[in-house]
């Protein structure tokens, strides 16, 4: 009898494999491969494929289902319902800008998937009460503080605005104003302009007018380069260009070396902390793809790293939502938790770093406890 059963048990399995078989962990990753932002879109999945390739080196297996929403938040949405409901994944990582990240984070809840945004700064996207939106990187108002607090000592006077009419780029800058209005700085210009255009002298030359000490800047990677280049044509030269990180953080900015040096930009992340593996992270991606990490980069590896991770030990939406809200992680990135302070909620209270590019390389100047170098104050060429 007992053999019987062994022989209907075995055949029930050949006839049906999937039945001998857990079913593959599904996750989804929404960025922007295409568009404007594909340049560091590349940085984001090379970080995502890094993480993927670590996890499966301790035995971790996942089904990765990539989605392209070429920075536009219609294309993101509706990414996001197909991983939803069509691909069935428990768990989602993305979208890249602030626009996209912002219209997904407004239906996670009613599709009940849990949504870890990796490198979107807008605020509102974690400050309207989502039970399922999970940010790893530091919010807009973050940005603006950190490079701020990085120049109080030297008592710069005021300050212009120059920034992409996004929004990443209008968030950061309103923040920027309230902590600039803290620390008594006088507006002298506000610059807004669309992405894309092949000519800023016409911006550049009323803040060069207004002669400002600081000009606080928010552009992606194509616009940062050329915004830097027009700046030096026509001769504007503050005390200091202060990058709100994005397109002044990556590897193509900095070989610009003409324009770049001494730019200082706000960073979620450097490979010169002395956070758990950034270093070797750092070195490895080197090694890889022949070019320096962005913060994007990892940002992207350690958000796919705990939505994996977890995911793994929590094979349903809902479980994975509760663990993520209650788990704590450390790595590349730092201590992480997911909580709710400040009006924020599922945030991670993340501590901004500040870099400056000195002879063509990325140096952390900000906080003292991370830094390796001094920032060089005033801005010359």
């Amino acid at each position: 009898m007992k053999n019987k059963f062994v022989s209907i048990v075995a055949g029930a399995l050949l006839a049906f494999p999937l039945l001998a078989q857990a079913a593959p962990l599904k996750i989804g990753f929404i960025n922007s491969i295409t568009g404007k932002e594909a340049q560091i879109g590349e940085n984001l999945t090379n970080g995502a494929t890094m993480a993927i390739e670590d996890l499966k080196a301790k035995g971790i297996q996942v089904e990765l289902i990539k989605e392209d929403d070429g920075g536009d938040p219609k294309n993101a949405l509706a990414a996001y319902e197909k991983l939803v409901t069509r691909d069935g994944v428990i768990g989602v990582v993305g979208p890249y800008t602030s626009g996209c990240a912002n219209v997904v984070a407004s239906r996670a809840d009613q599709y009940q998937v849990p949504l870890l945004v990796p490198a979107a700064a807008k605020e509102e996207i974690t400050m309207k009460g989502y039970k399922n939106v999970f940010r790893l990187n530091a919010p807009a108002n973050v940005y603006s503080k950190v490079l701020m607090d990085a120049v109080k000592a030297y008592k710069p006077k005021t300050i212009a605005y120059v920034y992409a009419a996004t929004d990443f780029g209008v968030s950061t800058v309103k923040t920027a104003q309230e902590n600039a209005l803290k620390m008594g700085l006088r507006e002298v210009a506000n610059e807004k302009y669309q992405q894309g255009q092949p000519d800023y002298r016409s911006s550049l030359s009323k803040v060069k007018a207004a002669n400002p000490d600081l000009v606080f800047l928010v552009s992606y990677d194509a616009d940062a380069i050329l915004l830097m280049r027009q700046a030096k044509e026509i001769g504007l030269t503050p005390k200091a260009f202060l990058g709100a990180g994005a397109g002044y953080t990556t590897a193509q900015f900095s070989q610009q070396t003409e324009i770049s040096n001494l730019v200082v930009s706000a960073t979620q992340w450097t490979d010169d902390v002395n956070w758990t593996g950034a270093a070797d992270f750092g070195r490895r991606y080197k090694a890889k793809y022949a070019k320096e990490p962005s913060y994007h980069a990892a940002c992207a590896y350690e958000a796919m790293r705990i939505m994996v991770e977890t995911a793994s030990r929590n094979n349903t939406s809902a479980n994975l939502r509760a663990a993520l809200k209650a788990g704590s992680w450390n790595g590349i990135f730092g201590p992480v938790k997911f909580a709710s302070y400040g009006g924020f909620t599922n945030q991670n209270n993340h501590s901004m770093l500040v870099q400056q590019i000195q002879s063509g390389k990325y140096e952390t100047v900000y906080p003292a406890q991370f830094s390796k170098k001094k920032l060089v104050y005033p801005f010359k060429r």
